[in-house]
């Protein structure tokens, strides 16, 4: 996969001396950053002073993390890489969860920390953290960096890495004296590819044919597809692929919107919360064919009851994926958009009347549904909103039942028009990734759908928000509860609350008011307490300029389903 970001040619020197810090913000430049979320330190003043002579746009988040979160969204809605600073010591270690979010989703962004002096590293020196070993099991790859002459070839590289072959998150740490050393810098004149990063992006002819003849061969093949689709842009290939191979499609949480969910062909998404009808499908096929997908734990529940008597094909550019949670029948490593369009060059169609009736029969008999009410149900919420939004909302979720019912109950129809955290299920991702997928498309209707427990991680958020006039339109599902956590009391432990219950049993009313939380911000707001409110209270949303938080008030009694029991099988599969 191209860089969409790689070096552009420029001279080899500019002939006078620039101090280190002067000498990162131009490499941000070259490499056509235009928003930095960087929160300053003592450890990054210098970097700081620089910016204000340039011409990147920074956003100032009130926590790192909220920094780090907000710029995994700005490349989750564009495939761009993000950018986002910190400072030493514990503005370093604000980001670590949002650098293990962008690992687990294999999401591109470059982090940059200030660092104490370099002569000071390992003696403990005050806002002192060794970041480069904190952070070496969560990042594609870290750099501490030792003179201002390292600085173009570091930052090329690492633009590079973070989105070329599966994207992820690179740290570089630059020492502050680092930051305030001179030198006439050499920038590089193509983007910097490490001697040892090898990649392999085209299928051999003989593994193509392997494939062809293995969907050929089967009578009941199923598409297991995942983010990989979406990281390679390959999305229209995948629909042409589908269409003329005449096979049913299920994706996975983080390849939502890969693949139209109106589609005949489409099963949504499959694992713990997801259809009925796409977790059989994979199950009972014959063929599994995993496009850029990882056989997580919360797909293939346990993977030694997955698929049992399907032959396995893995298409991945990551080696270290295949066969490492599920044994393949046929691994290729190669870019899947490359193997889809090698694929479609002579496709071959096999008429399978009795495997399509058996799926319509499974979606017609087990579709996602709830019961009618006259009380606010989350999913109805959803589903309003999906319908008065046209279904074109790009819509971004905090964690927990609330993200499961976006994701189930929104119809999604194109890549990143779903923006979640998918491997960690890091609550509080909400706010701050809606912040960055808004200031990356402007030109899209971002709604944030969170619960109150979720919401409350990153409310100070709500700050930057009003500041930079970031007009993202918020939905909270408020059951006064950590829901996810309280349905699993509720099925696995006698419904014992363990510490999952947010109400203020003393307060005479729900407690916080976000309304009144959200004015302090600045920002308007509206609470909805019945069912038949809920209408004109999404269109009040979606019609006031600016940022707007809509507080919905549900009770605590909804369950999110189907839901298979952890390391459960599909069989186990929980309807109500």
């Amino acid at each position: 996969m191209k860089n969409p970001q790689a070096t552009k040619a420029a001279p080899a020197a500019t002939g006078e001396p620039m101090k280190g810090a002067d000498i990162l913000i131009r490499c941000l430049e070259r490499q056509g950053v235009e928003v930095l979320f960087a929160y300053p330190g003592g450890g990054s003043i210098e970097l700081h002073q620089s910016l204000q002579k340039s011409k990147i746009r920074v956003i100032l988040p009130r926590h790192e993390q909220g920094g780090a979160f907000a710029a995994a969204g700005y490349a989750r809605a564009t495939g761009q890489t993000g950018a986002c600073m910190a400072t030493s010591g514990p503005g370093a270690t604000n980001l670590i969860t949002g650098i293990a979010d962008a690992y687990m989703d294999s999401i591109p962004v470059v982090f940059i920390t200030g660092q104490v002096p370099h002569t000071y590293i390992g003696k403990n020196a005050f806002q002192e953290t060794d970041i480069i070993g904190v952070t070496r099991p969560i990042c594609k790859h870290s750099h501490l960096v030792l003179s201002p002459e390292e600085i173009p070839e570091v930052i090329s590289e690492a633009f590079y890495l973070a989105n070329s072959g599966r994207p992820g998150p690179v740290v570089i740490d630059i020492p502050k004296d680092v930051q305030q050393k001179t030198c006439i810098p050499l920038f590089p004149e193509q983007p910097v590819v490490p001697r040892a990063y090898k990649l392999k992006l085209a299928p051999e002819a003989r593994e193509v044919e392997a494939v062809r003849k293995a969907i050929e061969e089967a009578e009941r093949p199923c598409l297991y597809v995942g983010g990989g689709i979406i990281s390679a842009g390959a999305e229209k290939e995948l629909l042409k692929f589908a269409e003329t191979y005449d096979i049913p499609v299920a994706t996975t949480l983080m390849g939502v919107g890969c693949f139209p969910e109106d589609h005949r062909l489409s099963l949504k998404w499959l694992g713990m919360h997801g259809t009925y009808y796409a977790n059989y499908a994979a199950n009972e096929c014959d063929l599994l064919v995993a496009l850029g997908a990882r056989f997580d734990d919360r797909v293939t529940g346990n993977v030694n009851t997955f698929a049992v008597n399907s032959r396995i094909v893995h298409v991945d550019i990551d080696p270290s994926e295949i066969n490492k949670n599920k044994r393949a029948d046929l691994g290729v490593v190669c870019d899947v958009k490359q193997m889809l369009k090698k694929l479609l060059r002579n496709p071959v169609r096999k008429e399978r009347p009795e495997w399509h009736a058996l799926v319509r029969k499974w979606k017609e008999d087990f579709p996602l549904r709830y019961a009618d009410s006259h009380l606010i149900q989350p999913q109805y919420v959803v589903d309003r909103l999906y319908r008065l939004t046209n279904g074109e909302a790009t819509i971004v979720t905090g964690v927990g039942q609330h993200q499961m019912w976006a994701a189930q109950f929104y119809q999604f129809k194109r890549p990143r028009q779903l923006l979640t955290s998918g491997g960690l299920g890091a609550m509080g991702f909400g706010i701050p990734s809606a912040i960055g997928a808004k200031i990356a498309r402007p030109d899209q209707l971002v709604v944030e759908i969170d619960g109150d427990g979720s919401f409350q991680m990153n409310i100070q958020e709500l700050g930057t928000i009003h500041c930079e006039d970031v007009e993202v339109k918020m939905i909270i599902l408020n059951n006064q509860h950590l829901g996810m956590v309280a349905q699993w009391e509720d099925r696995f432990y006698g419904s014992c609350r363990g510490n999952t219950v947010l109400t203020n049993v003393r307060a005479d009313r729900p407690y916080p008011d976000f309304v009144t939380i959200a004015k302090g911000y600045l920002i308007p707001g509206r609470e909805v307490w019945k069912r038949e409110e809920v209408d004109d209270a999404i269109r009040e949303m979606l019609e006031t300029p600016g940022p707007f938080v809509l507080d919905v008030h549900v009770e605590y009694q909804e369950h999110v389903l189907p839901m298979i029991p952890a390391g459960g099988t599909y069989k186990t599969i929980i309807m109500e």
